[in-house]
């Protein structure tokens, strides 16, 4: 691995720093560290945002064992962003494009305001190759901005322009397809998303409404929650610890972990990893985006956390959801 060089980017905002290394497989990475010790790691290729971690080095982001940091493939973990295509919801790749593309780091953005000072970013963009257009007959800017803010917290902010000349609208649908860490799914709950209709992918995505006073998990699940709140929570017992979810600009929530069956048809997924992970997506999905030319979307997620344990009265994930941290 190549020694970490500093760099900032320019702009009227205040110069982030950051730094670029090689990561697995020699793929370019930017580290994003804080003077308490708490990080992020984002891939150039696919913007994808691999690794967040706490003061105290523990990891909140789930990768596979088995992830082939290779392109054309996508990454399996950490945060893949899904655009212009959710799922198999259209005619591309799965996913859509985004996740498998490099991307550059942007010099110079425009104006995005960061209240505190003190918070680490970089920007991204990407732009569509000709290759791309074929694929996709579309022109548009994405820019991301990954930041660690001064708790820890990790928010990625999304910009999606239509710069199309032909005066011709474009409609997407998209994710942030979250992988977290967690020690035992039967030991999880999802709080947030009780009493919401949802599709469930598992049965022809027909329309169901959520009856539990919390998500739990005891096989495969895979479903869109629809219009969902802009707070969630991920209650994990054994960890004694919660995940906080707050979004803007996406509406839906997609729910899903594969279970030990499903696993095993995965290539790059093991097994059994089945049980420490799950994935809670900020997504736009019911409603696909569609933009004019010239016109902009933005779409923002943040992730915090707090040490807590539901089982001992610690924390009130309600209280959680209603902004108490």
């Amino acid at each position: 691995m190549t020694s970490p060089a500093a760099a900032t980017s320019g702009g009227a905002e205040s110069a982030p720093s950051y730094q670029i290394t090689k990561g697995i497989n020699g793929l370019d990475k930017v580290i994003l560290r804080d003077v308490k010790g708490n990080s992020a790691e984002i891939y150039l290729y696919g913007a994808q945002v691999s690794s967040w971690k706490t003061a105290n080095r523990e990891e909140l982001l789930f990768t596979s064992n088995k992830a082939i940091f290779k392109p054309p493939k996508a990454i399996r973990g950490g945060i893949p962003l899904c655009f212009p295509q959710f799922s198999n919801l259209g005619n591309l790749e799965a996913h859509g494009l985004a996740r498998n593309r490099f991307w550059i780091i942007d010099p110079s953005p425009p104006p995005l305001p960061t209240p505190s000072p003190n918070k680490m970013f970089v920007d991204l963009l990407l732009k569509p190759t000709e290759a791309d257009r074929k694929i996709w007959p579309h022109s548009f800017e994405f820019r991301l901005r990954v930041t660690l803010g001064p708790s820890g917290e990790l928010m990625l902010t999304s910009r999606i322009r239509n710069i199309s000349t032909d005066g011709k609208p474009f409609s997407f649908t998209f994710a942030y397809h979250n992988y977290f860490s967690v020690s035992d799914i039967s030991e999880v709950r999802v709080e947030g998303l009780e009493t919401l209709d949802y599709l469930d992918n598992l049965q022809n995505k027909q329309r169901f409404t959520e009856q539990g006073d919390a998500i739990t998990f005891e096989s495969e699940v895979d479903r869109v929650y629809l219009s969902t709140p802009t707070k969630l929570a991920i209650v994990d017992h054994e960890k004694k610890r919660t995940v906080v979810i707050r979004k803007e600009g996406l509406p839906d929530a997609a729910v899903w972990n594969p279970w030990d069956k499903k696993s095993k048809q995965i290539p790059d997924f093991a097994p059994s990893e089945y049980k420490h992970m799950l994935c809670v997506e900020s997504a736009a999905i019911e409603n696909p985006i569609t933009l004019k030319p010239g016109q902009e979307w933005k779409g923002r997620q943040e992730l915090s956390y707090v040490s807590s344990s539901y089982c001992s009265g610690q924390l009130d994930p309600q209280l959680v959801l209603r902004g108490s941290r």
